[in-house]
């Protein structure tokens, strides 16, 4: 291709003149509109995924001119910034031609504690009510408020209980922003004693001391891997800084909303037990990625990080708050890394571990939520807060998020040991009219036991014998009205939505298993060849677990397939 001897017109070889390079052009407008989202000041590849939550609350879409744009602000290609976009539920990429969703989207949880409480109806109402051209009705995985089933989000609004009444009323109010509960303050943390315990260390602490003193009180990783807590200092601080710390608050496992319970009462103990662990390791920032599904967190969180900063207990910008995009996927810890960096978040090969080469390829300290809940609770009250309890053999204390057929719904801080027996009782017991039939005690990974096992403490390592994990101690209590086989295709459609589509294996393997459990009688050797498959060859948990509700069916409830 040559220029002409015309000013500014471009010849191809076919003889056809253009004034312009082949390729999307760039738009003065939509340019100006996204330089003014990014504000002054260089502008950081890593944080990509904030750009395009802006663009997203800004104009409700990203649309074509505006990914051009952003190209050009970042100096990176668009195809990099569409495969981000797209990746991710809670962005709306609109091509040139194609209509922008309406102003206003509802999404409905289909998760299993919804669909026992009337989702699907509720679901297929809000379809028949609502204008399709005003208001988008969409399917939704957990919300992580499963104890107020059924859920909806309507804007940034979670409406509890849910009824097409309801939704009504807030369109009508334009009752769409999140709810800010009432919590503890930084002000209120500290008249009672909170980060003195972190000056403390500060100015004369021993990191492996504290260190020590996390192992003695049996603390492990309270987001489903159970690794002993203190361990991962002692790896982290063995790499060669510059170190990091991240929180992963992407709570996203269905039937699990411990953490928001905690962080929507008392975010400074979490808050105060990363500064703990960041000074345990010499960690030069912390990255908190909490899921988008949680407003009212992310925005007490900026709140009281903000607080902090003022304060003079952090230096500003050493905590960075990140936003997740609804995408299940970043709960695994190097998924959320890649997430944090600004790219999909496709977990990564290990080794190397994250602790070795982390976020920015340096040595990372990750935690959950709850464990850092427990870190400050530890350092401020001693290991006996957690080591002088036990029962059945077991030692310690668990935050059981329960849902479904029990009468009081929600966070229960149980004996480690607790059976489902005890943490029913808890909950009020059974729902007037129900039975126990089944629970799922860790989520959807962990798949269903019936209700004749109902003696096993719920806790780490008692559940491998059966087939099954304690997770993230998502107890979904299912009832002698219920379908464990319905249960367990819910939990399978979750993953196939969900599966990030790296490997074969998961992405193939857990469609094919919706389709073969959509058959009036299952095909039980097929589903068990395509499970040892799945389980043998996918890269992370989450294609090795799926197939755990296929197989718990067919061993406990063999007469429903």
């Amino acid at each position: 291709m040559a220029l002409d001897e015309r000013k500014g017109v471009w010849k191809s070889g076919k003889g056809k003149g253009r004034h312009t390079t082949k390729g999307r052009q760039l738009d003065d407008q939509a340019w100006d509109e996204i330089r003014t989202l990014l504000g002054d000041g260089p502008h950081r590849r890593d944080l990509l995924i904030e750009y395009l939550h802006r663009v997203q609350d800004t104009y409700g879409h990203i649309s074509a001119a505006h990914i051009r744009a952003l190209a050009e602000e970042l100096r990176i290609s668009q195809a990099e910034i569409f495969e981000v976009a797209s990746f991710y539920a809670h962005f709306d990429v609109v091509r040139e031609g194609e209509t922008p969703p309406p102003d206003l989207t509802i999404r409905v949880c289909d998760s299993l504690s919804c669909e026992l409480a009337g989702a699907e109806q509720l679901l297929a109402a809000l379809h028949d009510g609502m204008d399709p051209a005003k208001v988008r009705v969409l399917r939704a995985p957990c919300m992580g408020r499963c104890d107020t089933a059924p859920v909806l989000e309507l804007g940034h609004n979670h409406i509890d209980h849910a009824t097409p009444e309801k939704v009504e009323q807030a369109i009508a109010s334009g009752d769409i922003h999140a709810r800010i509960p009432a919590y503890e303050t930084l002000s209120a943390y500290r008249d009672a004693g909170g980060y003195e315990t972190l000056q403390t260390l500060r100015t004369d602490g021993d990191w492996e001391k504290v260190q020590d003193t996390i192992l003695s009180a049996g603390l492990r990783g309270l987001g489903g891997a159970g690794f002993p807590s203190g361990k991962k200092w002692g790896f982290v601080r063995a790499n060669e800084g510059p170190r990091y710390l991240a929180v992963n608050g992407d709570e996203g496992e269905p039937g699990t909303f411990k953490d928001r319970y905690h962080l929507e009462r008392s975010p400074h103990l979490m808050l105060e037990g990363m500064l703990i662990a960041a000074w345990a390791v010499q960690a030069e920032r912390c990255f908190i990625y909490m899921r988008d599904e949680y407003p009212a967190v992310l925005h007490i969180l900026a709140t009281e990080i903000a607080a902090l900063e003022e304060a003079g207990l952090v230096a500003p910008g050493h905590i960075e708050l990140r936003r997740g995009a609804g995408a299940y996927i970043c709960g695994e810890e190097s998924a959320m890394i890649e997430s944090i960096e600004g790219k999909r978040g496709l977990p990564r090969h290990r080794p190397p571990f994250v602790a070795q080469v982390g976020i920015f390829n340096r040595p990372t300290l990750v935690h959950n939520v709850e464990t850092l809940h427990w870190v400050a609770r530890i350092c401020r009250e001693g290991p006996q807060v957690l080591n002088q309890t036990e029962k059945n053999g077991r030692t310690g204390l668990r935050s059981y998020s329960v849902s479904g057929r029990v009468k009081n719904p929600g966070v229960y801080l149980l004996p480690a040991g607790s059976t489902i027996t005890d943490i029913i009782d808890a909950a009020g017991g059974m729902m007037d009219g129900h039975s126990l039939k089944a629970y799922q005690p860790g989520g959807p990974s962990s798949g269903l036991l019936p209700a004749t096992m109902n003696d096993i403490p719920l806790d780490f390592d008692t559940l491998q014998p059966h087939g099954t994990f304690i997770g993230s101690a998502a107890v979904v209590i299912l009832s002698d009205q219920d379908s464990a086989r319905d249960a367990a295709l819910n939990m399978l459609r979750f993953f196939e939505d969900e599966s990030c589509g790296q490997c074969t294996p998961c992405r193939v393997g857990c469609e094919k298993a919706v389709k073969l459990m959509m058959a009036e009688r299952w095909d039980q050797g097929l589903l068990e060849e395509l499970s040892t498959a799945m389980v043998d060859a996918s890269i992370c948990g989450l294609g090795q677990a799926a197939p755990n509700p296929i197989r718990s069916v067919i061993k406990h409830f063999p007469d429903e397939v």
